[in-house]
Protein backbone atom coordinates (compact mmCIF):
# COMPACT_ATOMS: atom_id res chain seq x y z
CA UNK A 1 0.00 0.00 0.00
CA UNK A 2 1.10 3.67 -0.89
CA UNK A 3 2.06 6.09 1.78
CA UNK A 4 -0.66 8.54 0.42
CA UNK A 5 -3.08 5.32 0.98
CA UNK A 6 -1.80 4.66 4.76
CA UNK A 7 -2.16 8.48 5.49
CA UNK A 8 -5.90 8.22 3.99
CA UNK A 9 -6.32 5.29 6.43
CA UNK A 10 -4.90 6.42 9.36
CA UNK A 11 -6.91 9.69 8.94
CA UNK A 12 -9.84 8.17 7.97
CA UNK A 13 -9.28 5.41 11.23
CA UNK A 14 -8.75 8.64 13.46
CA UNK A 15 -11.72 10.11 12.54
CA UNK A 16 -13.90 7.13 13.74
CA UNK A 17 -12.02 7.13 16.97
CA UNK A 18 -12.69 10.76 17.27
CA UNK A 19 -16.75 9.75 17.13
CA UNK A 20 -16.32 7.48 19.49
CA UNK A 21 -14.64 9.64 21.92
CA UNK A 22 -17.33 12.23 21.27
CA UNK A 23 -20.01 9.58 21.56
CA UNK A 24 -18.64 8.47 24.54
CA UNK A 25 -18.04 11.80 26.65
CA UNK A 26 -21.96 12.73 25.25
CA UNK A 27 -22.60 9.14 27.23
CA UNK A 28 -21.09 10.52 30.31
CA UNK A 29 -22.72 13.93 30.20
CA UNK A 30 -26.42 12.15 29.13
CA UNK A 31 -25.67 9.87 32.60
CA UNK A 32 -24.68 13.18 34.34
CA UNK A 33 -20.82 13.39 35.43
CA UNK A 34 -22.28 13.11 39.55
CA UNK A 35 -22.95 8.92 38.61
CA UNK A 36 -18.89 8.77 38.16
CA UNK A 37 -15.91 9.05 40.70
CA UNK A 38 -13.24 12.02 39.69
CA UNK A 39 -10.46 9.46 39.02
CA UNK A 40 -12.98 8.23 35.93
CA UNK A 41 -13.16 12.06 34.52
CA UNK A 42 -9.39 12.87 35.12
CA UNK A 43 -8.83 9.08 33.38
CA UNK A 44 -10.99 10.54 30.64
CA UNK A 45 -9.22 14.06 30.45
CA UNK A 46 -6.16 12.36 30.23
CA UNK A 47 -7.28 9.91 26.99
CA UNK A 48 -8.86 13.54 25.20
CA UNK A 49 -5.11 15.07 25.89
CA UNK A 50 -3.64 12.15 24.36
CA UNK A 51 -6.41 12.01 21.84
CA UNK A 52 -5.25 16.11 20.61
CA UNK A 53 -1.95 14.82 20.38
CA UNK A 54 -2.53 12.36 18.35
CA UNK A 55 -5.26 13.66 15.90
CA UNK A 56 -2.74 17.31 15.45
CA UNK A 57 0.02 14.68 14.36
CA UNK A 58 -1.90 12.82 12.24
CA UNK A 59 -3.55 15.81 10.67
CA UNK A 60 -0.21 17.79 9.95
CA UNK A 61 1.22 14.43 8.93
CA UNK A 62 4.38 14.50 11.39
CA UNK A 63 6.61 11.60 11.02
CA UNK A 64 6.12 10.05 14.32
CA UNK A 65 2.13 10.03 13.98
CA UNK A 66 1.99 6.00 13.21
CA UNK A 67 3.99 5.30 16.32
CA UNK A 68 1.72 7.97 17.98
CA UNK A 69 -0.66 6.35 16.68
CA UNK A 70 0.21 2.73 17.51
CA UNK A 71 0.90 3.38 21.51
CA UNK A 72 -1.91 5.79 22.03
CA UNK A 73 -4.63 3.76 20.46
CA UNK A 74 -3.51 0.50 22.57
CA UNK A 75 -3.47 2.82 25.31
CA UNK A 76 -6.82 4.01 24.62
CA UNK A 77 -7.66 0.60 24.34
CA UNK A 78 -6.70 -0.48 27.97
CA UNK A 79 -7.41 2.41 29.77
CA UNK A 80 -11.16 2.86 28.60
CA UNK A 81 -11.62 -1.06 29.08
CA UNK A 82 -10.31 -1.31 32.36
CA UNK A 83 -12.97 1.43 33.43
CA UNK A 84 -15.63 -0.04 31.48
CA UNK A 85 -15.02 -3.59 31.20
CA UNK A 86 -13.68 -4.74 34.42
CA UNK A 87 -15.67 -5.16 37.39
CA UNK A 88 -15.16 -2.44 40.50
CA UNK A 89 -11.59 -2.31 41.22
CA UNK A 90 -10.94 1.19 42.34
CA UNK A 91 -11.08 4.94 42.05
CA UNK A 92 -10.47 4.75 38.24
CA UNK A 93 -13.16 2.30 38.00
CA UNK A 94 -17.11 3.31 36.17
CA UNK A 95 -18.17 -0.62 35.13
CA UNK A 96 -21.00 -1.30 32.92
CA UNK A 97 -21.25 -5.00 33.77
CA UNK A 98 -24.15 -5.13 36.69
CA UNK A 99 -23.94 -1.27 36.30
CA UNK A 100 -27.39 0.63 35.94
CA UNK A 101 -26.38 1.80 32.28
CA UNK A 102 -28.32 1.07 28.89
CA UNK A 103 -27.75 -0.10 25.88
CA UNK A 104 -26.55 3.18 24.62
CA UNK A 105 -24.19 3.67 26.89
CA UNK A 106 -22.21 -0.20 26.21
CA UNK A 107 -22.20 1.25 22.10
CA UNK A 108 -20.93 4.76 23.34
CA UNK A 109 -17.87 2.74 25.13
CA UNK A 110 -17.27 -0.08 22.25
CA UNK A 111 -17.29 2.78 19.75
CA UNK A 112 -15.07 4.15 21.58
CA UNK A 113 -12.98 1.12 22.39
CA UNK A 114 -13.48 -0.31 18.85
CA UNK A 115 -11.83 3.06 17.20
CA UNK A 116 -8.61 2.96 19.39
CA UNK A 117 -8.11 -0.80 18.36
CA UNK A 118 -8.42 0.41 14.82
CA UNK A 119 -6.18 3.43 15.14
CA UNK A 120 -3.99 1.22 17.32
CA UNK A 121 -3.95 -1.57 13.93
CA UNK A 122 -3.68 1.06 11.12
CA UNK A 123 -0.49 2.83 12.83
CA UNK A 124 1.06 -0.84 13.50
CA UNK A 125 0.45 -1.41 9.87
CA UNK A 126 2.25 1.48 8.61
CA UNK A 127 5.09 1.51 11.00
CA UNK A 128 5.71 -2.54 10.00
CA UNK A 129 5.90 -1.28 6.31
CA UNK A 130 8.93 0.94 7.43
CA UNK A 131 10.56 -1.64 9.62
CA UNK A 132 9.64 -0.32 12.82
CA UNK A 133 11.25 3.06 12.54
CA UNK A 134 9.87 5.51 14.75
CA UNK A 135 9.64 8.86 12.82
CA UNK A 136 9.00 7.97 9.14
CA UNK A 137 10.63 10.54 6.93
CA UNK A 138 8.90 9.95 4.07
CA UNK A 139 4.95 10.08 5.24
CA UNK A 140 3.15 12.14 3.09
CA UNK A 141 2.79 15.49 3.34
CA UNK A 142 -0.20 16.35 1.62
CA UNK A 143 -3.44 17.81 3.28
Amino acid sequence: MSDTRHGLTLTAASAVLAGGFVIHNGDHLRRGLDVVDDGVVWGGTVVAMLLAVMLTLVVVRHPSAPAVATVGGLSIVVGVSAAHLLPEWGPLSDPLPGGDVDAFTWIAVLAEIVGAAVVSAVGLRILRAHDFAFRIADWPQYR
